[in-house]
């Protein structure tokens, strides 16, 4: 923390209302699931504890914090910027109105209250929240991604120019939500049944593209001015049933009580050569800058059987959770938990005096 008279002050901001899923997980007998949990079910951290953690993180290095919920409220959170603002706003706002296209506009009200915060600019989180348009950015950059289509109508042309398998998904949603274990298809009349699925679902467009057999990494990068990569996460698919394929889905990303949440092992850092580690880390970087990520960062890569590197998903302010994905890679780099927290505070208080105010 940077040393002054008085303590710096940080606002933790989120947005939740209703009730908190996770809650209703501390009671629960395991017993009562058709399949043995690997991970203690009633240990799961709730919404609060997870910002709770966070806070108590940032106030074991010296900061003033507050934990600050919206709740859907913008008059709420404006009236609370007037009265009281903070030195830098610790941004984990990830939807408003339950949208995650208004993520980026929240973003923005900080801008024009001239309050450094930490994370991606409006325009990195607008660019990265369409997943067709990240990926015609890296193409046109000479990053690899999958081929794909994004479609606006719900169907497709039976000769579509992509080779099965395919995967399909929303083109703008966020955290794998429509991804589940059907989202893999082999042909062309399941192709088709999916897309319709998914248009009734969600709202346009819905992105088709090529599924790359091989290993599934989690790639985080930290800082500014370099940035740098952290030991990257690879997933570790072994375990899954057989009906599953190779992916992270919503479900084994989020739900405790399904079982494939309890069949994907992280490891990290991934066994990988020098070589490899060499590109990947190359085309990482060149990702984070091409997409406008500032502080912090994690990308989804798929390493092919030939070890072709291909750019999944760009993800600006990704969870921050402890032991999980970007943090296991930043404890494994040998930071902790509350130094890499007050390292992205930091990122945010630098950027206090300059100009422009979204350059970085």
């Amino acid at each position: 923390m940077t040393k002054t008279s008085e303590k710096i002050s940080v606002l933790i901001l989120y947005n939740h209302v209703g009730v908190d899923e996770y809650e209703a997980l501390k009671t629960l007998d395991p017993k009562q699931l058709e399949f043995t949990p690997e991970y203690d079910i009633n240990a799961v951290s709730t919404i609060k504890e997870e910002y709770q953690a966070i806070a108590a993180a940032l106030e074991s290095e010296g900061y003033d914090v507050r934990v600050f919920n919206i709740q859907e409220n913008i008059h709420r959170l404006t009236s609370m910027l007037r009265r009281n603002p903070p030195d830098v706003i610790f941004n984990l706002i990830e939807f408003f109105h339950d949208s995650p296209f208004l993520e980026a506009s929240v973003a923005g009200l900080f801008e024009l209250y001239s309050i450094p915060y930490t994370g991606a600019t409006p325009i990195s989180l607008a660019l990265c929240q369409r997943k067709g348009f990240t990926k015609q950015l890296l193409l046109a950059n000479g990053v690899q991604t999958p081929k794909f289509k994004i479609l606006f109508e719900p169907t497709i042309a039976k000769r579509h120019g992509l080779r099965y398998p395919l995967i399909v998904k929303p083109g703008r949603e966020d955290a794998s939500s429509g991804v589940d274990k059907n989202s893999v298809v082999e042909n062309y009349d399941a192709l088709i049944l999916l897309i319709q699925k998914l248009f009734k679902e969600f709202a346009p467009p819905i992105l088709v593209e090529e599924y790359i057999e091989g290993r599934e990494l989690h790639v985080s990068i930290l800082g500014n001015d370099p940035p740098r990569m952290l030991p990257p996460v690879e997933y570790d698919f072994s375990e899954l049933p057989d009906d599953y394929p190779n992916i992270i889905t919503y479900n084994a990303k989020w739900n405790p009580l399904e079982e494939s949440f309890h069949r994907i092992h992280a490891v990290c850092p991934a066994v990988l050569t020098k070589r490899q580690l060499k590109e990947i880390e190359a085309i990482s970087l060149a990702t984070y800058d091409i997409m406008e990520c500032r502080d912090y960062a994690r990308l989804d890569l798929r390493l092919s059987k030939k070890n072709q590197v291909f750019v999944l998903e760009v993800n600006p302010n990704p969870d921050l959770t402890e032991g999980v994905s970007f943090m296991d890679s930043a404890e494994k780099a040998g930071k902790t938990f509350s130094k890499t927290l007050s390292e992205i505070v930091e990122f945010a208080l630098k950027r206090k005096k300059q100009t422009p105010p979204l350059s970085r």
